[in-house]
C-alpha cells in the first residue's frame, strides 16, 4: 500500500516573486537599481551645483541696480587673470595647503604606523577613537580655541597671520591624514617587514622601499582631503589670518560685502581647476589604482 503523501502544488508565481527571480538572475540590474538614488543624487546635489556655478561665472551684475545680468561675458575671468592681487591670493593658497599637508604628512605618518604596527589590537581601538574625538567638537569652537591660543595674551602668543592659519588648519584637518594612511598601513603585510629584515635592510631601507610605496595610494588619499580642504578653507582665515587674504575670504567677501556672485563664481572655479591638476597628475602616477 503507498502511503506516499501527495506532493504539493509548487506556490502561484506571483508579480513579487517573478521580479525577485529576475533581479537574482541580472546581477547587472540589481546593481543598477541599488545605484540610481545615489547617482541621482550626486547628479543633482554636487554636479547640478557645480553646472551652475560653472553657468553664474560668465554672468555679470549690474553696477548701479546691483541685479545679476545673464549675458554671457568673460569679463570675470579676465580679472582674475590681469589682476595682480588674484594671481598672489592664488599661489598663497596652494602654499598654505601644500604647508598644511606637508606637516600633517609629517604627523600622521608614524603616528599610522605606531597604530597599526605597534600597537596592541585592544590599543588600536582606543587610538582610533581619540583620533576621532577632535571631529566630534565644533569646528569654530576648534579654531576660537587656537585664536586664543595664539592672540598676544595666549599660551603661545605668536599673533595671527599666515603662520597661524596654517597651524590651525593643520590641527583641524589632521585626523583626514592619520585614517587613510592608518588604514593602508593596517592591510600591509607583517610578513614584508619581517622579509625585508631577514634581507638584511635596515630601517630607512625597509621604509623607502616597502612601507613608503605600499602605503603611497593611502597617503595621496589623506592629501586629497587636506589639500582640498584647506585650499577651499574661509573661516579659519577670518579668526587666525589677521589680514591675510585666500581664494576662500574673496569667495565669501564677493557674496556678501561686494553682492558680486558672478565674480565669486568665477573665482570659486580655481580651487576646482586646481583640485582637477592635482588629481590628474596624481592619476599619472598610478596611484589612485590601488586605492
Amino acid at each position: 500500500m503507498n502511503t506516499a503523501a501527495p506532493a504539493r502544488p509548487a506556490p502561484p508565481r506571483t508579480p513579487r516573486r517573478r521580479l525577485a527571480a529576475f533581479l537574482h538572475r541580472h546581477a547587472g540590474v540589481r546593481l543598477s537599481l541599488l545605484l540610481s538614488a545615489p547617482a541621482l543624487w550626486l547628479g543633482l546635489a554636487y554636479l547640478g551645483a557645480l553646472a551652475a556655478l560653472f553657468v553664474t561665472a560668465f554672468w555679470s551684475t549690474d553696477t548701479f541696480t546691483g541685479d545679476l545680468v545673464r549675458v554671457p561675458t568673460w569679463g570675470n575671468f579676465q580679472d582674475l587673470l590681469t589682476a595682480d592681487v588674484y594671481r598672489t591670493i592664488a599661489l598663497r593658497s596652494v602654499g598654505v595647503a601644500v604647508a598644511v599637508t606637508l606637516i600633517d604628512l609629517l604627523i600622521a605618518f608614524p603616528m599610522a604606523f605606531a597604530m597599526a604596527k605597534l600597537a596592541s589590537p585592544r590599543a588600536q581601538r582606543w587610538l582610533v577613537i581619540a583620533v576621532l574625538t577632535p571631529l566630534w567638537a565644533s569646528y569654530l569652537v576648534k579654531a576660537y580655541a587656537w585664536r586664543v591660543m595664539l592672540g598676544s595674551e595666549g599660551l603661545l602668543g605668536w599673533g595671527y597671520g599666515l603662520t597661524a592659519t596654517v597651524l590651525t588648519l593643520s590641527y583641524l584637518w589632521l585626523p583626514y591624514m592619520i585614517l587613510p594612511i592608518y588604514a593602508g598601513l593596517e592591510r600591509l603585510p607583517d610578513s614584508l617587514l619581517e622579509a625585508a629584515g631577514d634581507l638584511g635592510a635596515r630601517g630607512w631601507r625597509t621604509f623607502r622601499t616597502v612601507v613608503w610605496p605600499l602605503a603611497l595610494p593611502a597617503v595621496i588619499a589623506g592629501s586629497v582631503f587636506t589639500f582640498s580642504l584647506s585650499l577651499g578653507d574661509y573661516i579659519t582665515v577670518k579668526i587666525v589670518g589677521g589680514t591675510s587674504q585666500l581664494i576662500g575670504n574673496v569667495v565669501y567677501d564677493n557674496i556678501g560685502a561686494a553682492n558680486n556672485l558672478p565674480f565669486a563664481a568665477a573665482v570659486a572655479t580655481v580651487p576646482v581647476m586646481i583640485m582637477l591638476v592635482y588629481l590628474a597628475a596624481v592619476r599619472r602616477t598610478g596611484a589612485l589604482e590601488n586605492l
